[in-house]
């Protein structure tokens, strides 16, 4: 739910333009709007593009990128219901530092949906290429609250810069505080002898808390062409996470009435260092090493209470809660050489988590978790006329193992990747790409001890799982029709997971016990049709996803289908500094073990004004329809379907202030980036 989450990071490398622009005595020649590369598709923006934007986020959502869904409102970026990784000049970058760009220093928008072995799996990679700006320093600074509850958005940012040297430092607070919230929820147990009982439950009432603040200081070094020096500091704090839902359960073998009061969240800082040094060597050589480390400190719980309606005695009365104190190290180092037509990538990365689990309602019992993951790659590229070759292959080790019962599990793991793009032209090429990635078995997911969910069920983690694979094959058409007023891509898209790990449900006598398993494998495929229509070039605009996906899900024990179809649209119109922006989006449907689950079925329409370096906008959140966020579970043992309603149709006014000045040197480029994201316990929830 991305009132309650923030979105993932990521990192690239800049490309040279193909075509660049030229001014002439009288005349502007300018780029085409989308140049088709064979590994990526590069965005130019408009002059009113930039005109109706105050920072990065607002220039992104200008650009309507095919597939590719801006949420300014709430702050969220995703393509097809995936995440992305965002990138500045190729350097791991926030969300919130992506809000801080200057709109005029951004030089183009590099859109790959087929990231090589470089980018470590991810789905897709939007990189953001800044120029050197004519200003030596920025200062911006922007404001959304809603007018009818407590929930608002907050940014403020400064660059300052002398010599090779910039400084920066932003800071980022979001505020969600008792939004009234409640669940639609209806469950049948099935025992073992085919006993059969139904809980169903109305709502009474909830809340959600959601406060979370976000802060950076960052230093680069750049003298061109030859050194960059990198080094950052940032902390992350969850101040106040929490859903809680009141109910009133009614059971089919009883006609009694049970109050309940189910709640959970979580509240934690995380603290980040981060250097990064690049290199240039003669002949087209490069050498970049990166290192990452966090820290995090904070609690999640638990509590689910049943009695009565006449009784003061809990029928049940669960309480779980976890004190985490978890550590993660990531270092990276990758060689480049460049060739006329040609490239070889090849490095290696380390990481390790540790992690540390206090259980304080199993009277202080301490877990200890250490993972460790190597990854070793090589990766050439190869230009033949018309055609690219890019190949490449990777191995994994990961390892995972808990101190105090000296269980654990290791694994060796490849990773092959190719991909063959033709291009017919500038603005049509074909691609047929082969993927492949591990995932490593969270520390939820392993952890061993018992927690108890409501009166019967329980979650037990399984020490034994193994790291699993995953492999996709994708064939896309990109396409500029009509003097490039429509342009898009159609996709088809064949992925397996033959050991995935996922969730299922068992009795132990009369605990029904959430574990985990290596499955025998996730199948879906899926098509995708996204497009950028220029109704009135630079006035009218729309643009649009529509995907159909079918997919088969294998446990030990059953075999499941899900057949979905999700998408998105908008629609802006702008003129003379006014802009209307309307979005739709319905989420993707997600088969994963015994259960579909959503995201957020949510549309927006607003309305801004730019007026010399401010911004004034006002909107509303879901002015249609009925926010929905939700799963259903499919299990023989568990059948259940949960539906979360927020009181989202909320009117918000935002204001947004850019100041520049001086003269300013290039933030620093950043190609690679060293995993270090740190673990974190979650206790109870059903």
């Amino acid at each position: 739910m991305a009132l309650i989450t923030m979105p993932a990071i990521a990192i690239s490398q800049e490309v040279a333009d193909s075509i660049a622009t030229h001014e002439l005595t009288e005349v502007v020649v300018q780029a085409s709007r989308v140049i088709r590369k064979t590994d990526m598709d590069v965005y130019h923006p408009s002059k009113s593009a930039l005109e109706n934007s105050k920072n990065g986020m607002q220039l992104l959502r200008n650009l309507m990128i095919p597939l590719l869904t801006i949420n300014d409102a709430l702050g969220t970026i995703s393509a097809a219901g995936q995440s992305v990784q965002v990138r500045i000049n190729g350097r791991e970058s926030t969300i919130q530092q992506l809000q801080a760009l200057l709109p005029e220093t951004v030089k183009r928008v590099e859109w790959m949906d087929n990231p090589g072995l470089r980018y470590g799996g991810a789905n897709y990679v939007l990189n953001v290429i800044v120029v050197n700006p004519s200003v030596g320093g920025a200062f911006m600074a922007d404001a959304k609250p809603a007018l009818n509850c407590a929930w608002g958005k907050y940014n403020v940012s400064a660059k300052f810069n002398t010599g090779y040297s910039q400084w920066e430092v932003g800071g980022h607070f979001k505020l969600t505080n008792r939004l009234e919230a409640h669940r639609d929820y209806s469950e049948t147990f099935t025992w073992p002898d085919e006993k059969e009982l139904t809980r169903t439950e109305t709502p009474i009432g909830g809340k959600l808390n959601n406060t979370q603040g976000y802060g950076w200081l960052s230093y680069n070094y750049i003298k061109p062409d030859t050194t960059v020096v990198y080094v950052q500091m940032s902390a992350y704090r969850n101040f106040s996470d929490l859903c809680r839902y009141n109910g009133i359960l009614s059971l089919s073998n009883s006609d009694e009435k049970i109050l309940l009061n189910d709640a959970s969240g979580r509240r934690g800082t995380t603290p980040r260092f981060s250097a990064y040094l690049e290199q240039h060597f003669a002949h087209k050589q490069m050498l970049v090493v990166d290192f990452n480390a966090s820290l995090y400190s904070g609690h999640s719980y638990s509590d689910y209470l049943e009695r009565c309606e006449d009784a003061s005695d809990y029928i049940t009365n669960v309480n779980t809660y976890i004190r985490d104190r978890n550590q993660a190290y990531g270092l990276e180092a990758d060689y480049i050489k460049q060739w006329r037509s040609s490239k070889l990538t090849a490095g290696a990365s380390y990481t390790a988590n540790r992690n540390r689990s206090i259980y304080e309602n199993l009277g202080g019992e301490i877990f200890h978790q250490r993972q460790d993951k190597a990854y070793f790659f090589a990766e050439y590229f190869q230009r033949i006329n018309r055609v690219t070759l890019t190949g490449g292959l990777g191995a994994q080790y990961t390892s995972f193992k808990f101190k105090e019962t000296n269980q654990g599990n290791h694994s060796w793991n490849l990773r092959p990747q190719a991909t063959v793009t033709y291009s017919l032209n500038q603005n049509h090429n074909f691609r047929l790409a082969f993927t492949s990635w591990q995932s490593a078995p969270s520390l939820v997911e392993t952890n061993i001890a018992p927690q108890q969910l409501d009166g019967f069920q329980w979650r037990i983690g399984n020490s034994n799982l193994k790291t699993s694979s995953s492999y996709m094959l994708t064939f896309r058409y990109g396409h500029n029709l009509f003097n490039q007023r429509v342009s898009g891509s159609f996709g088809i898209r064949a992925f397996t997971s033959p050991n995935a790990i996922t969730p299922y449900l068992y009795w132990d006598n009369d605990r029904l016990i959430t574990s985990y398993e290596n499955s025998r494998g996730l199948q879906n495929l899926s098509f995708w049709l996204a497009e950028q229509i220029q109704i009135i070039p630079d006035w009218l605009m729309f643009s649009g996803t529509i995907q159909y996906k079918a997919e088969r899900m294998r446990g030990n024990t059953y075999i499941l289908y899900n057949h979905t179809w999700s998408g998105d649209a908008a629609l802006m119109v702008m003129h003379n500094g006014f802009q209307l922006v309307f979005q739709y989006v319905r989420a993707q449907r997600d088969l994963w073990g015994e259960k579909i689950s959503w995201g957020e079925d949510f549309n927006v329409i607003a309305a801004n004004y730019n007026w010399k370096n401010w911004q004034f906008e006002v909107g509303m959140f879901m002015p249609f329809g009925k926010y929905d966020q939700g799963s259903k579970m499919l299990s023989k043992w568990n059948t259940n379907e949960q539906h979360t309603r927020l009181d989202m149709r909320m009117p918000y006014l935002s204001v947004s202030y850019n100041l520049q000045w001086g003269r300013q040197k290039r933030g620093a480029r950043k190609m690679i980036n060293a995993d270090a994201n740190v673990d974190t316990s979650t206790a109870g929830g059903r």
